[in-house]
C-alpha cells in the first residue's frame, strides 16, 4: 500500500571531509579521500563485523540526509541534456531517500570501518553494509542507454596548479582536487550542470570561493582538460572587508601572499 510506512534505525554514520553536496563524487571514484563508518555501540555490531575484513569492496546502504523532497524528473550530471525519470538515474532526489555506494575497504578498527572512494557526505546515516560479490554484482558493458554519448576527458594539472593544490591541502582545503577531477572529466564546459563560465581563452569553474581556469584540448580521439591556474574568487576589495561568511579569507590572503 502506498501509505504504508517502514521505519529504519541507522546502524551508524559516515564521517569524512566531504560536507557539501558538490564535494562528493557523482558515483564512487578514486578521486575522493578516505572516510570512516562509525557504527553504534551496544548493538553487538562487533560480532556482525566478523569476516568483513576479508572483503575487498563493500556496498553501503545509506540515506541522503540533506534531501527533504523528491523530483519525478531530473537532469543527470552527464550523458543526457534532457531530463529523465528519477528511477532511470542515480539522482539523490528520490521518493525514498535511500542510496547505495560501492566502496573499497581499507581497514577495520573496532566499530570503525575505514573506506575510500565513497560518494557519501559527512553525517550520512548508514542503514546496512553488504559485501561486494563480483560474480553476482558485476555486469560489464551493461549501462543505461543515455550514458552511451558520454565521453571521458583526461584531466591534467599544470605544475603550478599541482603546487597550489598541495599548498591548499596542507592548509586544510582538502576537497578541491577531487572536485576538479570529477567535475571536469565529463562534459567540462556544460554550464547547465556545473558552475562553469566561458572566457576569452578557455573556461573558469567555481568551487566555493575558489576558481580554476582550464582549456579543452581535443586531438583526434584524445580529449584533455588542462587546468592552468587556481585563483581566489574574492576581489581585492572583498578580501579587505571585515565580513567573512565562509571563514576562509585568511587562507586566501596567505595563498596570494606566499
Amino acid at each position: 500500500m502506498a501509505n504504508e510506512k517502514i521505519e529504519f534505525t541507522p546502524i551508524g554514520y559516515f564521517r569524512s571531509s566531504q560536507v557539501h553536496p558538490y564535494e562528493a563524487g557523482r558515483q564512487p571514484d578514486s578521486h575522493h579521500s578516505e572516510g570512516v563508518i562509525e557504527l553504534a555501540s551496544g548493538q553487538n555490531f562487533e560480532q556482525a563485523l566478523t569476516g568483513l575484513e576479508g572483503c575487498d569492496r563493500l556496498w553501503i546502504i545509506f540515506t541522503f540526509h540533506h534531501n527533504q523532497h523528491w523530483n519525478p524528473m531530473v537532469l543527470p550530471p552527464r550523458g543526457s541534456d534532457t531530463k529523465l525519470g528519477v528511477f532511470a538515474t542515480r539522482s539523490p532526489y528520490r521518493p525514498n531517500n535511500v542510496g547505495m555506494s560501492c566502496v573499497k575497504l581499507k581497514r577495520i578498527d573496532k566499530l570503525k570501518i575505514y573506506v575510500e572512494g565513497a560518494d557519501l557526505l559527512d553525517g550520512s546515516p548508514i542503514l546496512d553494509i553488504k559485501p561486494y560479490v563480483a560474480y553476482a554484482d558485476s555486469f560489464p558493458g551493461s549501462e543505461p542507454a543515455w550514458l552511451s554519448s558520454s565521453e571521458k576527458f583526461t584531466v591534467q594539472f599544470s605544475e603550478a596548479v599541482s603546487d597550489d593544490l598541495q599548498y591548499l591541502e596542507n592548509h586544510g582545503l582538502s576537497q578541491l582536487r577531487g572536485f576538479l577531477l570529477h567535475q571536469l572529466e565529463y562534459e567540462p564546459d556544460n554550464s547547465r550542470k556545473k558552475r562553469v563560465k566561458a572566457t576569452d581563452d578557455g573556461f573558469v569553474i567555481a568551487y566555493r570561493t575558489w576558481r580554476a581556469s582550464f582549456k579543452i584540448i581535443e586531438s583526434g580521439d584524445i580529449k584533455t582538460v588542462a587546468v592552468e591556474k587556481i585563483f581566489s574568487g574574492y576581489s581585492a576589495e572583498e578580501l579587505q572587508a571585515v565580513e567573512d561568511p565562509y571563514a576562509d579569507k585568511k587562507l586566501h590572503r596567505d595563498f596570494l601572499n606566499r
